[in-house]
């Protein structure tokens, strides 16, 4: 019989919210974080603190500035030793630059902080083993963005997994996550979608290529406003597999984050299919190339993907004002981004006012994210009789899932607070 050792789960950020994730988990002799993020509204908010000399490792789980935008801040005095896949360090250390640079407030960090976290990278694969102090943990392929992970600890006979953002649908670009946990003591689950399902990927994919079809072969622009990493790929990706005949444009950030992607293929579930796309694709050198585009019959992908801004923010200015053009949103719109007033009120800011935009507008929910089902069955499916801890959730989405899980599956479950620390 082991002798089980508690371990102390700390919830320092996305508890009953959205953005600035960390999770610290400490055993006897060691204590690891699980990301570090922002929360990117006017003003960058932040985790709670945690001392830096009372961790031994930071864990980024992928790249989004919500998971990884704050880890510099662990190396302004000392350099702690971060672990994730290599693709994930390349993102992360381009949007967290981008960050840097657009940041208008004071940052507790600039870009020596930012040089000195990636000089004490350490690089991981799926599976592979590391042991800090008394505790091992290992990634597992989540499913969400390129090179993005789930972690599973393990100290004292115990077993935690924290599923960080995960997606058990396979995609164009990504397989689902690996949902090969074994026996399990403790799981910190997302929450983003509990409480809705996502169209089916072949339907949604069939939809988007015709209705993109239908607007080019009329003579229209299509500007599909993207997150630069991952949804500008798969929408390149998806329009290649259904062998969509007409100009397809990349532009903004996720040029550079395509060119990072075509170094590390191997993170993704189709690499011919994928660099069939990028040579397909005419990329965006000047404002000469920008301003044809704007312009001309064919699909745009761009940056900033809620129109805050980036190479789409100006595509909408010529896109937006004739009725055989359209405008296709294809990621979650936070409420008060000009992709949210787009969606629901169909207007936005073009030559300076507040106008109504003359473009056909869609939305179609490609989400990185797993659907209300695919959580569900997730913890359906979970070994072990574990607790249940369900983080990452806005609009009370998080005690949603918790009661759901109480009364439906009979685990333990709970919506931890901000500041809140359990044992395991």
């Amino acid at each position: 019989m082991v002798n089980k050792i508690p371990l102390k789960i700390s919830f320092l950020g996305s508890a009953m919210e959205v953005g600035r994730a960390a999770i610290a988990v400490k055993s006897e002799k060691a204590q690891i974080l699980l990301d570090y993020g922002v929360m990117l509204n006017h003003i960058p908010g932040f985790p709670m603190h945690i001392p830096p000399r009372d961790l031994d490792a930071v864990v980024i789980t992928h790249s989004h500035l919500d998971h990884s935008g704050a880890v510099p801040v662990f190396h302004i005095k000392d350099g702690k030793p971060v672990y994730g896949t290599r693709v994930t360090f390349d993102l992360a250390n381009l949007l967290i630059r981008d960050f840097i640079k657009l940041s208008g407030y004071y940052l507790p960090f600039e870009y020596i902080e930012l040089r000195s976290m990636l000089r004490h990278c350490v690089s991981l694969g799926y599976r592979e083993e590391v042991e800090v102090g008394d505790m091992r943990f290992q990634l597992l392929e989540s499913g969400h963005i390129p090179g993005g992970a789930q972690v599973l600890v393990e100290s004292g006979g115990k077993r935690v997994l924290y599923t960080s953002d995960y997606n058990a649908v396979d995609t164009r670009l990504l397989k689902g996550a690996d949902r090969d946990y074994g026996d399990l003591d403790a799981v910190v689950i997302e929450s983003t979608y509990a409480d809705e399902d996502h169209t089916e990927r072949v339907t949604l994919e069939r939809r988007f290529v015709e209705e993109v079809t239908a607007v080019v072969e009329a003579g229209g622009t299509v500007l599909v406003p993207a997150f630069s990493v991952g949804r500008a790929q798969e929408i390149a990706c998806i329009l290649a597999a259904y062998h969509f005949e007409h100009s397809v444009t990349i532009d903004g950030m996720a040029r550079e984050a395509s060119r990072i992607l075509m170094n590390h293929k191997e993170f993704l579930s189709d690499p011919h299919l994928f660099m069939n796309a990028m040579h397909r694709a005419d990329w965006i050198e000047g404002w000469r190339d920008r301003r044809k585009a704007s312009k001309s019959p064919g699909v745009i992908i761009s940056p900033a993907g809620m129109l805050k801004g980036g190479p789409a923010a100006f595509y909408i200015q010529t896109v937006g004002k004739k009725s055989n053009n359209a405008v296709f949103l294809v990621g979650y719109q936070i409420p008060g981004t000009p992709g949210r007033e787009l969606m629901d009120k169909g207007v936005c800011i073009i030559d300076g006012k507040v106008r109504k935009v003359k473009a056909k507008v869609g939305f179609f929910d490609f989400s990185s994210h797993s659907g209300a089902r695919e959580l569900k069955e997730t913890v359906k499916g979970l070994e072990g009789n574990p607790k249940v801890y369900v983080v990452h959730g806005a609009e009370g989405n998080c005690p949603l899932f918790a009661k759901w899980i109480k009364e439906e599956v009979g685990l333990e479950a709970k919506a931890p607070k901000a500041g809140e620390v359990v044992k395991v």
